[in-house]
């Protein structure tokens, strides 16, 4: 991994957070591609096709900025799994009936990340998956909630490590998932690079 310059095909916070925290300083090119997915597609499929689309998106820009030295393109894509996939709510509306919809029950967090050699056809794509349950919480919880600027830029409407936090009653998998990072993952298929 050392060989390898890392560039973060997203303006993602949180994604970009993780990697300083882990000691990689990334080039960041957020991606500029349409997000749209089949219908009735497999959660898991859609996370992984997008975050390769995210990848694929910013190699020539990477490529460009970096002239020949070696370069690993890491994007990713997050969605909430609950009877169907929920991704960021586009307002208070649809935040409210996100977290509506998922309190008092368990639901899947899966990031798909993929990792591509730049000017080379090596990549690795994967899904990872956390099960999150919420607590019972009121309808005055999400309206408090939904008045501040958190939820509006994360799939299923909600931060594990903001406020929100105090709601999961419990989970199962990567806690770095459910943040759209899968840390211990990434960590693993970079080394195999």
């Amino acid at each position: 991994m050392e060989n390898y310059k890392i560039v973060l095909a997203s303006s993602s916070p949180r994604r970009i957070e993780i990697l300083k925290k882990n000691g990689i300083d990334p080039i960041i090119i957020p991606p500029d591609t349409d997000e749209a997915l089949p219908i009735n597609i497999d959660p898991k499929d859609a996370v992984m096709r997008l975050a390769l689309k995210k990848a694929q998106c910013v190699e020539p820009a990477a490529i460009a900025l970096c002239k020949k030295e070696p370069l690993l393109i890491i994007g990713a894509d997050t969605i909430v799994f609950l009877e169907r996939i929920i991704g960021k709510p586009k307002n208070r509306e649809e935040a409210y009936k996100t977290l509506e919809h998922l309190r008092g029950r368990e639901h899947f967090v899966a990031t798909g990340v993929a990792i591509l050699s730049a000017g080379t056809d090596k990549k690795r794509v994967f899904c990872e998956t956390t099960r999150v349950c919420f607590k019972y919480y009121s309808d005055a919880d999400i309206m408090a909630y939904i008045q501040t600027e958190e939820p509006y830029d994360k799939a299923g409407g909600y931060a594990i490590q903001g406020a929100w936090g105090e709601k999961v009653e419990r989970i199962s998998g990567d806690y770095d998932n459910v943040m759209g990072f899968p840390w211990a993952r990434i960590k693993l298929e970079l080394g195999r690079f």
